[in-house]
């Protein structure tokens, strides 16, 4: 925020020396449009202190930007100066366009949606047994490994079409519902999260979910994704559980309605037909926008995801 300010007023000292009586070239004009800037911001290199194209793009280069905005009813806190004895033992480096970009659009999500979380847990037995019995000949069949995602994408999907609410987005005073489930899963990577998006996933099988989310998967940790891969999600799925996260709340992905985390499977004593039995259970997060989606709905999608989870016969029979 310093170096903000400072620039802010670099910019105005220098403008303000530099001011011409010349109306800036006309491909200056134009760059000075797309970069929201005015020509007295902007040292003038031409006759008479006229601002050339060349002069607009040395100060884009120098990190000149628009003036700012009249101050907000709550104004960003600047930060206070360190201590002598901390400040040697500090390091300052710039966010990058990536962190930049993710940091507004949480502060955003957060900002406009009602949202809110309902939590439950799964016994992930069932899924478990099944993918131990199949997974071998699953990989060899389509090349690809059996893990949980494709088997949560199915449940997801299922309960989608069920309650489209979740599915669906506000549009100023309209909502927009959608007979389609793109599925955004969330990403980590060196550079930070990304949500690459699987398309028409509620008409892929678990093997196509699986090829697809390997493909999008290995172009996220290459840096290779495209912004047609990470667009049109209508929902998202995130697991904290690969990094060992027990419970979190996840922060939509918007203009999204839903988000469902995922967490670590663990262990657990637990009472089944009034015994006590150790089985491996999840917990499961739904964040949802309350302004759409009512509690019920939620509630329900929830039940429905656990549902087909604990009796994955349920996605084979499409039930």
């Amino acid at each position: 925020a310093l170096q903000h300010l400072a620039a802010l007023a670099a910019a105005a000292s220098s403008s303000s020396a530099s001011v011409s009586t010349m109306p800036p070239a006309p491909a200056a004009s134009k760059m000075l449009a797309e970069n929201n800037l005015s020509a007295d911001q902007v040292d003038g290199s031409g006759k008479r202190g006229q601002v050339l194209k060349g002069d607009v793009i040395a100060a884009v280069a120098k990190g000149i930007s628009a003036p700012a905005a009249a101050p907000a009813a709550t104004p960003a806190a600047v930060r206070g100066p360190s201590t002598v004895e901390d400040a040697s033992r500090e390091e300052r480096v710039k966010m990058t366009r990536l962190r930049q970009t993710i940091a507004k659009r949480l502060k955003d999500a957060q900002n406009t949606a009602a949202m809110l979380t309902t939590y439950n847990e799964v016994d992930m037995k069932a899924v478990m047994d099944l993918r131990n019995k199949y997974k071998d000949i699953f990989e060899k069949k389509h090349g690809v490994k059996l893990g949980f995602m494709g088997f949560f994408t199915k449940a997801v999907t299922h309960a989608l079409k069920e309650l489209p609410a979740v599915n669906a987005e506000i549009d100023g005073t309209d909502v927009i519902y959608k007979n389609y489930c793109h599925v955004g899963m969330a990403v980590g990577t060196d550079k930070g999260l990304v949500v690459p998006v699987i398309r028409d996933a509620d008409q892929m099988s678990i093997a196509e979910i699986e090829k697809e989310l390997g493909r999008l998967a290995k172009a996220a940790r290459d840096g290779s994704l495209s912004m047609a891969d990470m667009q049109g999600g209508t929902f998202t799925i995130t697991n904290g559980g690969v990094y060992g996260s027990l419970m979190s709340s996840p922060i939509l992905n918007a203009p999204q309605s839903g988000i469902l985390g995922m967490h670590k499977i663990q262990e657990r004593p637990v009472a089944i037909g009034g015994q006590v039995v150790i089985r491996p259970m999840m917990y499961l997060a739904l964040s949802y926008d309350h302004r759409i989606v009512d509690g019920k709905e939620a509630v329900t999608f929830l039940v429905r995801v656990k549902e087909s989870l604990e009796d994955p016969e349920r996605l084979v029979l499409d039930l």
